[in-house]
């Protein structure tokens, strides 16, 4: 196919067919744009550009492949943030009015200064012997990260059969986060749900966000599995590590806590304290006994199994997983702002928005 390219010093480059085709502003059709964010989203660039060759005869270079990705996930992040891209669902159509709602951390590979400061000595000396040309893009180059590893922050809502679900990321702090639990929730209209709580890991910020941001919730519930964990700690303190004792003790600890709740298990906690008040032992009850103490509210367990309420958190840390796979191939160490693009496309995927959103962009072409 032959195109017409039109230039004016008033206008620039005018290309009719381009527009008729939908790729005045765009060099990609969205056809082709959200199958290399599909491809992408599950698979590294390179395995993404053979597979578009090899099912769709695609001719893309790495690179470029990887250009339009991370710029259509800042267009999603874009689209997240003006409320252009309503969620799937409202809370009232949840499963018996009931919208359940976490938090979690988690860590994402970063390329560091001294990292990116490596890689472009590296491309300087081999263009220099080679002869060719910088390919780098105009403009001041992106600074890395200060360490390794930088945690993510995510917030999910969902129902108790997990048959809705909303879910969004961001790479900054806690605040940050408690602003996406306030937007989410007012776009899902959680104050329309009948019953409404929160389960968590229990970390200090994710309680001290739903509290400033959501104070309309019903409970905010501490994870099960997570408490399992700190007993299973102070019972390798008390009788050592992989012994039948650790063992007998943690069970009839975590049975007291889920039957008869977090103050009669505090009130054992006393007597072993009493009984070892000093030394290594101490300390590991007394990690407990404090760990408990501050969350009481958040762990009477019998009163919430009889309102059937959902003490695990594992659908948050599944999403955690699912949101961040992509991000820690082997190997993988990406920029900040595309590593929270990828996630963003993530979300979408997760959240059933995928066919809504590029309804819209094809629509928008």
């Amino acid at each position: 196919m032959r195109r017409t390219v039109y230039w004016s010093p008033q206008q620039g480059t005018v290309i009719p067919v381009d527009q008729w085709l939908g790729l005045a502003e765009q060099r990609f059709s969205p056809g082709v744009r959200e199958m290399c964010c599909r491809e992408a989203l599950h698979c590294p660039f390179e395995v993404a550009r053979d597979n578009l060759q090899r099912t769709a005869q695609l001719s893309l270079d790495g690179r470029t492949l990887r250009e339009i990705v991370e710029t259509q996930g800042r267009a999603v992040e874009a689209a997240q943030q003006s409320g252009a891209l309503p969620p799937a669902f409202a809370a009232a159509e949840c499963t018996v009015g009931t919208l359940i709602t976490g938090a979690d951390g988690v860590m994402v590979p970063l390329v560091t200064q001294q990292q990116k400061d490596q890689r472009r000595a590296t491309e300087l000396a081999q263009r220099l012997e080679q002869g060719r040309s910088s390919t780098a893009a105009v403009g001041r180059p992106k600074q890395g990260s200060d360490g390794p590893f930088h945690e993510f922050k995510l917030v999910a809502f969902y129902d108790p059969d997990k048959a809705h679900c909303q879910v969004v990321g961001t790479a900054g702090d806690h605040a940050v986060a408690g602003r996406l639990m306030r937007r989410e929730a007012r776009r899902l209209h959680l104050t329309q749900a009948k019953v409404k709580y929160a389960v968590s890991d229990g970390a200090e910020w994710i309680a001290h966000e739903y509290q400033r941001q959501l104070p309309m919730l019903d409970v905010h519930i501490l994870d099960y599995y997570h408490l399992r964990e700190h007993v299973i700690r102070a019972s390798y303190g008390l009788y050592g590590e992989g012994t039948k004792k650790a063992e007998q003790w943690r069970e009839e600890m975590m049975g007291c806590v889920w039957t008869q709740g977090s103050l009669v298990l505090l009130d054992r906690l006393g007597s072993y304290l009493r009984r070892h008040r000093t030394g290594p032992k101490h300390e590991a009850l007394a990690s407990l006994r404090d760990y408990l103490g501050q969350r009481v509210a958040m762990t009477d367990y019998p009163t919430f199994r009889q309102l059937g309420y959902d003490c695990g958190s594992g659908p948050t840390e599944s999403l955690c997983g699912r949101l961040t796979d992509r991000l820690k191939g082997p190997g993988m160490r990406w920029d900040e702002s595309n590593a929270e693009a990828m996630m963003a496309l993530a979300s979408l995927y997760h959240s059933g928005l995928w066919d809504t959103y590029w309804k819209a962009v094809r629509a928008a072409a």
